[in-house]
């Protein structure tokens, strides 16, 4: 699998866990759910920091910041599927110019 698959896939299942995690903390905080949610949420929130360190990058900050990008892109299907509201156009341009940078910091040829 080409580098950029792999490391499409270990973003999408980081930000799947993040928002699942933090949602479950929005839930018990916001929509007044049980503090059970909590226990599901923080396993979430550890498997999101385990395969951030996953990514193909020599330093994590790049890594962190490259992953931005997928966040949002997550974050808005996470609207569109889950709270059920569509994302207008300003939200999908956003998101596209995020997956552009993302792209540039991550896979910008670099110096030794």
């Amino acid at each position: 699998m080409p580098v950029f698959a792999s490391t499409g896939t270990i973003f999408a299942a980081a930000a799947l866990c993040e928002i699942a995690g933090c949602f479950a903390f929005w839930a018990w905080l916001k929509l007044g759910r049980s503090v059970l949610w909590l226990a599901p949420g923080m396993l979430s929130l550890i498997a999101f920091a385990y395969l951030l360190t996953l990514v193909p990058s020599s330093a994590a900050g790049r890594a962190y910041a490259a992953y931005g990008g997928i966040y949002i892109v997550a974050s808005l299907l996470w609207l569109w599927l889950v709270e059920g509201q569509q994302p207008d156009r300003w939200d999908l341009s956003g998101s596209a110019l995020a997956l552009v940078a993302s792209a540039i910091i991550l896979f910008a040829p670099r110096a030794g």
